[in-house]
C-alpha cells in the first residue's frame, strides 16, 4: 500500500513539472513542428499532394523498396515499409494513391540515419502505395499495388 501511494505521488509530481515547464514554454516540441504544408495532407489528388508535400516530380528507382501486402484484409490498418539504398536520403513521404487524402505520413531522416520507416497506413480502396525519398536535390519514387478487400477510409 505504501508502495502504491509513493508511486502515485511521484507521478503525480513528474506530471505536474512536465506541464508546468510546458506552460511555461519551456519544454517546446522542436521535431514536431514541421515545415510540411498543411495544405499537401489536404490535396484530394496524388500527383498534386505529392508535388506539393516534395516540391517536385519524382522519378522512378529500383534503390527503394516497398514492403507491403499484395492483398489487405482490413484497410484500417496496411503495413508498409520503406527502405532505401540510395546515398544521402534525408525524406520519405508516404502515399495511398486512390485515399480521399492520398497524402499519408511524412519523415525526416537524420544525417548519418538508415533511410527506413515502418508504419500503418489506412487505404479505402485498391491502389498504388507510393513512395518519395528525397536523395540530395533529388528525388525518387517507387508504386506498389496493394489490393484491399475492406475499406478503412470510410469503406
Amino acid at each position: 500500500m505504501i508502495n502504491q501511494r509513493r508511486l502515485l505521488l511521484k507521478r503525480t509530481a513528474a506530471g505536474s513539472a512536465i506541464a508546468l515547464l510546458a506552460s511555461a514554454g519551456l519544454l517546446t516540441p522542436t521535431r514536431v513542428l514541421a515545415s510540411l504544408s498543411r495544405d499537401a495532407f489536404a490535396l484530394r489528388n496524388a500527383d498534386e499532394a505529392i508535388r506539393n508535400a516534395t516540391g517536385g516530380d519524382p522519378q522512378d528507382s529500383d534503390a527503394i523498396n516497398i514492403k507491403a501486402p499484395d492483398i489487405a484484409e482490413n484497410g484500417a490498418v496496411v503495413p508498409v515499409t520503406v527502405s532505401s539504398t540510395l546515398e544521402g536520403a534525408d525524406a520519405i513521404w508516404l502515399f495511398a494513391a486512390n485515399n480521399p487524402l492520398p497524402l499519408t505520413s511524412a519523415y525526416e531522416i537524420p544525417e548519418g540515419t538508415e533511410p527506413y520507416v515502418s508504419t500503418r497506413i489506412k487505404m479505402g480502396e485498391t491502389g498504388d502505395v507510393i513512395a518519395v525519398v528525397r536523395a540530395g536535390d533529388a528525388l525518387y519514387a517507387a508504386r506498389k499495388e496493394v489490393k484491399v478487400t475492406i475499406g478503412g477510409c470510410g469503406g
